[in-house]
């Protein structure tokens, strides 16, 4: 990503709508996993760290930050360590392997994510899983995706072949970011091939209503897969 981007998120990833909303989302996702206490949990591409203390509540957390600064203040304001590493590689030494990895946003900005997915899989012990996110829908490529550093924006089925050609069982699949859909669709297609993204926060109580309905979606995805949508999600586990 360009480092005006990385700037921003550190800026903005506490406050805006679409980070807490999604944080909302992927902690419901993360407690039906019904984790153990002890579990080991890797988040790779951690950015500035973020989403360190909510994964942080279900198990032992490290991070992994390819950027020196994101990753220096996310050690400071997470208090989680974070390791520098790249994907498909070289990766750090972590020891024993991980129950879950969480990679939120990630896979997208890969340009060898079959590679990547595959190198995920190898740090995961048996029937441990990856909770992944990317964006959806190749027709809504816009500035935000060119800013962003964005090899590709996913299909269903694309995203899904990633882990199953890594020898995963995909367990779940998903659109979200659904409710919120249609503007933000409209937006994204108004700006197509212009540059720049679309990370400013919005004035406070417009903020607040973006985040309640864009967390609503996780009573939502409670009780069923969301058809279409933003974002996509999967839950992917290593046979035992």
């Amino acid at each position: 990503m360009e480092r005006s981007v990385y700037d921003n998120m550190r800026a903005v990833e506490r406050t805006h709508w679409w980070f807490r909303g999604r944080r909302a989302i992927l902690s419901s996702q993360i407690e039906r996993l019904r984790l153990g206490p002890d579990a080991r949990i890797l988040e790779v591409g951690c950015g500035a760290g973020g989403n360190l203390r909510m994964l942080s509540a279900f198990g032992r957390v490290t991070g992994m930050e390819p950027d020196a600064p994101s990753r220096a203040h996310a050690e400071v304001t997470s208090g989680v360590p974070v390791m520098a590493g790249f994907l498909p590689g070289p990766l750090p030494d972590f020891g024993d392997a991980f129950d879950l990895i969480a990679a939120l946003d990630v896979i997208e900005h890969l340009k060898d994510d079959q590679g990547s997915v595959a190198a995920l899989a190898r740090l995961l012990a048996p029937s441990g899983k990856i909770l992944a996110t990317v964006p959806a829908h190749a027709w809504m490529w816009s500035g935000h995706d060119v800013a962003h550093h964005h090899q590709r924006r996913y299909s269903k089925r694309a995203f899904m072949d990633l882990f199953r050609q890594a020898g995963l069982r995909v367990a779940r699949t998903s659109y979200f970011n659904s409710l919120l859909f249609p503007p933000i669709a409209l937006v994204r297609l108004a700006r197509l091939g212009h540059g720049g993204g679309d990370d400013a926060v919005p004035a406070g109580p417009l903020n607040e209503l973006l985040t309640s309905i864009f967390a609503f979606e996780r009573q939502l995805l409670r009780v069923c897969d969301l058809p279409f949508g933003v974002s996509l999600l999967v839950v992917a586990e290593k046979p035992g």
